[in-house]
């Protein structure tokens, strides 16, 4: 691996969507790693860029270890007559897959081939991917892994505001705000510098952290900067509806906003009607009057009350549910009632997670969409993609299966019997994962293009090396919404190739006439122009455009940002949406009535405990990476259940014992951990491994019947000893301690 240029690469952290600004420089001789590993080819150097102003956290500071994990794939696998995976050539590697996509058609249609694609995708990439599924495969059987992550965020975001976009305001925003609002997120673990946004409101007394566990994030309103709600899990939405209901019958709803700018306000306060807090507490836990201290809060910070501002923010312990659509409507008729939305300095939001979770969605790799945020049964935009793409609008396929229906089709009859995998590790990261390995092998083929050899990736008939993160170029697009660029520090090592590559080399095989370039800045250009008109607009941006701005001192451009009108004119991209209406046929946000329903796998007599499932700071998604980084692994090698220790007295599992989860669908293994960091009904556990510690062997595969997000977040479980019961060491904890 050697450097491409002496000069720092101006780049962004490989890691989650708050997208930390970093510089790479190529080292001239390279320097010696920790533990005799292999040298690293670049020195990492955090960048004072708007969301990380010069920070990092543990993973950006050792993300270069990523690049010389001593596993990298560095030359095509095919899986031979004794079963096992050895180096082949491009061309065979190709060749096999390209036999095996045409026989799979043959015998099942387009849809005999499947594609699974990746939030950790360029935008380039994510497009690529999208218009090689859609034009060479004809297959409508596509989506990708944001469906774990943020569609019930995006399917509440679009029905109420016309639009999705996680942040549809610059992060430095929160740091002005009185109060924020945060369910179901972890940023001081998930994304430690975003912790600093919320300064002001921790300075204030207005943070308020709702977490069933006592999370590294729930701390920081200790010392009367916030407030902590624990509520049951599962019930988060009780909480919304509460503090709404307390918002409406203390007349504490802007009106004037609710009258110029929003739609169905009477059949919301309707519903809220029936949840005053005092119910409420006997669903959620919350004790009533804390619930109407928050909406008091809340209320006083918000523009109508002369406040500083106040914001709502949701992440995937709200949304990873059978409910989660419903439990973001909750939090955004919150947010509408009380006048933040579409003003400066005050909002909703939702925390997107994986590194390109915003740009991953917008561009066609999810089963009903088209680059742009277009919908892919809407004539116009098939009619507009299809006229960049240079095919007949009737050959594009319609709308496609979501991620756990079209996993549980693999290899069934009438389902998909080839699948591609684009950076994803389904075998760790989906619910209900034992059945996820059963329909992978069964399979006639299982194509998997990635960097390390995950364990979706060890499952493969092929598998094919990529460029990963400082070996190429690109886009990507935060949580914000601000489209920033990747920028390549080094070549990639043996023969890992782009993905752009590799489709284009397939579509040729494939006889396809469609043009895959391979370029980046180039890809870049048809995506803007097919994204033009579209919500999620790029048509104005450019990798000059962009490289421009960074020269110029700037930090990326919002969408949308259109192309020049007649005058010639640059847009300036939009930092802030909403300001001046929504993109609905009135302008107009729609407040939409919701209810509790509680969890599908709730408990009961034989399973009595709630599991639920997040990350650790050292690890990222499914580990594939941070489990290879030592200092990372060093740090939590495996993993393990959080308990409380009168659940682990009860059910005979001490304090460093292994324990065994069990669930309907499966079970896991895990060192308990006690802490009164959870209520004493719930366990938790981390989502990082494989094997028999793998907690999504457990998680529901239950889904949500508007985004079809599962059920990851909460389910029901036996929790016991994960060998013979011997008698059970500590000491029993202060009930005074004990959470309610």
């Amino acid at each position: 691996m050697t450097a491409t240029s002496a000069a720092p690469a101006q780049t962004h952290c490989p890691y989650c969507a708050l997208q930390c600004g970093m510089a790479l420089t190529p080292a001239g001789e390279p320097l010696a790693a920790p533990d005799g590993r292999a040298p690293l080819p670049v020195t990492v150097a955090p960048r004072d860029f708007p969301t990380n102003a010069g920070g990092l956290c543990q993973k950006g500071w050792t993300s270069a270890s990523v690049l010389t994990v001593p596993d990298r794939i560095t030359t095509p696998l095919l899986r031979g007559p004794d079963g096992e995976l050895a180096p082949a050539s491009w061309e065979a590697a190709l060749d096999v897959v390209a036999a095996g996509v045409r026989r799979v058609q043959a015998a099942h249609g387009p849809d005999g081939v499947a594609v699974f694609g990746g939030g950790g995708l360029t935008n380039e990439k994510a497009y690529a991917l999208g218009k090689f599924a859609r034009t060479v495969l004809r297959t409508s059987r596509i989506d990708y892994n944001g469906r774990f992550c943020m569609s019930s965020a995006a399917a509440a975001g679009n029905r109420a505001f016309g639009a999705d976009r996680g942040l549809p305001f610059p992060l430095t925003d929160l740091g002005g705000a009185q109060a924020v609002l945060l369910l179901g997120s972890n940023p001081a673990e998930t994304m430690p510098p975003f912790v600093q946004h919320l300064a002001g409101a921790r300075e204030a007394g207005g943070l308020v952290v709702v977490d069933p566990r006592r999370s590294a994030t729930a701390r920081l309103t200790d010392d009367d900067q916030g407030i902590h709600l624990q509520p049951v899990p599962g019930t988060d939405m009780v909480v919304l509806l509460a503090l709404t209901h307390v918002v409406v019958a203390e007349g504490l709803v802007d009106r004037a906003f609710v009258d110029e700018r929003t739609t169905g306000h009477d059949a919301v306060v309707r519903a809220v009607s029936a949840w005053w807090p005092e119910r409420a507490e006997t669903v959620c836990g919350v004790p009533a009057p804390t619930l109407r201290r928050v909406a008091r809060l809340l209320a006083a910070a918000s523009p109508a009350r002369g406040g500083r501002g106040a914001y709502v923010l949701t992440g995937r312990g709200v949304e990873q549910s059978a409910q989660g659509t419903a439990t973001v409507t909750a939090a955004i008729d919150l947010a509408l009632l009380l006048g933040l939305v579409g003003r400066p300095g005050s909002g909703y939001g939702c925390l997107t997670g994986q590194g390109n979770g915003q740009g991953g969605r917008e561009h066609g790799q999810k089963s009903d969409q088209l680059p742009g945020y277009r919908k892919i049964d809407d004539p116009a935009a098939r009619a507009h993609v299809a006229a960049v793409w240079g095919v007949e609008e009737s050959t594009i396929p319609g709308p496609g299966l979501p991620a756990v229906a079209l996993l549980d089709a693999l290899g069934r009859p009438g389902g998909p019997q080839a699948l591609f995998v684009h950076g994803s590790n389904v075998l760790v990261s989906a619910p209900n994962a034992d059945r996820v390995r059963e329909r992978l092998a069964a399979l006639d083929l299982l194509v998997v293009c990635d960097f390390v050899p995950s364990e979706t990736a060890m499952l493969a008939d092929v598998v094919l090396p990529v460029t990963q993160w400082a070996e190429e170029e690109g886009t990507m697009t935060s949580l914000e919404g601000r489209v920033i660029r990747r920028r390549q520090a080094v070549d990639a090592p043996g023969e890992a190739r782009s993905e752009l590559w590799i489709l284009a080399e397939l579509a040729r095989r494939l006889g396809s006439d469609v043009a895959f370039p391979t370029e980046p800045a180039v890809v870049f250009d048809e995506l803007a122009r097919a994204s033009r008109g579209g919500v999620a607009d790029y048509s104005g941006l450019s990798h000059a455009r962009l490289d421009a701005d960074e020269d110029a001192g700037g930090a990326g451009l919002y969408w949308p940002c259109p192309a020049p009108g007649p005058d010639g004119a640059e847009h300036p991209g939009t930092p802030r949406m909403f300001l001046d209406g929504f993109p609905t046929p009135d302008g107009r946000a729609r407040l939409v009535a919701v209810d509790h329903l509680g969890p599908t796998d709730d408990v009961r007599a034989d399973a009595p405990t709630y599991l639920v499932t997040g990350r650790v700071l050292q690890h990222y998604q499914s580990g594939a990476q941070t489990r290879r980084v030592a200092e990372l692994d060093r740090l939590v090698p495996e993993p393990y259940v959080e308990i409380h220790p009168y659940l682990g007295l009860r059910v005979g599992v001490g304090d460093g014992e292994r324990a065994r989860v069990r669930s309907v669908r499966g079970e896991v293994e895990a060192v308990a951990r006690w802490t009164d960091a959870v209520r004493p009904e719930v366990v938790f556990m981390p989502f990082h491994w494989g094997g028999t510690g793998s907690v999504n062997r457990v998680t529901s595969d239950a889904v949500d019947p508007v985004s079809a997000m599962p059920e990851f977040k909460v389910c029901a479980v036996v929790v016991e000893p994960a060998t013979p019961p011997r008698p059970v060491t500590g000491s029993r904890p202060d009930p005074q301690e004990v959470p309610a």
